[in-house]
């Protein structure tokens, strides 16, 4: 299934993280904290200024991003979780 974010919108896999410290302790899923980075997968046109243009978005699909613990909603598609959220509330973009 193809899905395309309207206008700022973006589609973000979060990124796990390690299940295990640095001292090799395996956390349960209930001591987990919500995944804060992610990878856009999908893009919307970008939102309509007040003149009726269109301003481009500034991530892209591939871009690793930082966002807020709890931004966008989560959506299941094809059995995978995803994040839908606005290009305001991505934080950062990771340069690797």
């Amino acid at each position: 299934m193809e899905v395309k974010p309207l206008a700022d919108r973006v589609l973000v896999e979060p990124i796990e993280t390690e299940e295990t410290t640095s001292s090799g302790i395996v956390l349960p899923d209930t001591a987990k904290e919500k995944p804060q980075q992610g990878r856009v997968v999908a893009v919307g046109s970008g939102r309509l200024a007040n003149n009726g243009e269109r301003v481009p978005m500034s991530v892209q699909v591939g871009d690793v991003v930082l966002f807020a613990q709890y931004a966008g909603s989560e959506v299941k598609i094809d059995g995978k979780e995803y994040l839908i959220m606005n290009e305001n509330e991505i934080l950062a973009v990771v340069s690797q």
